[in-house]
């Protein structure tokens, strides 16, 4: 189990990208969160096995997300498994 720290920037506040990255992250199985920023970045953290952390990171970066995703800042940590379920903060 690892944990998934990723900073998305671009035009991703107000436009469904938040309940669009929980509903990514739920189908692969993972927990976390998904929150907005005040500069604007949206902060994806979620925790599981590596090739489905991979997945979510993938689809974030895809053309299919809401919104517009110019850069994602990504880092992969030891898991804490302080969370439980995926949700929008």
């Amino acid at each position: 189990m690892e944990r998934l720290s990723a900073w998305v920037h671009g035009n991703v506040q107000g436009v469904g990208f938040r309940w669009w990255t929980r509903s990514r992250a739920l189908e692969l199985g993972l927990v976390g969160y998904a929150s907005n920023h005040a500069d604007g970045r949206v902060h994806v953290v979620a925790e599981g096995p590596r090739p489905q952390l991979e997945a979510l990171l993938n689809a974030l970066r895809s053309d299919e997300t809401p919104g517009r995703v110019d850069l994602v800042v990504e880092d992969f940590l030891a898991a804490r498994s302080d969370l439980h379920s995926f949700v929008e903060r």
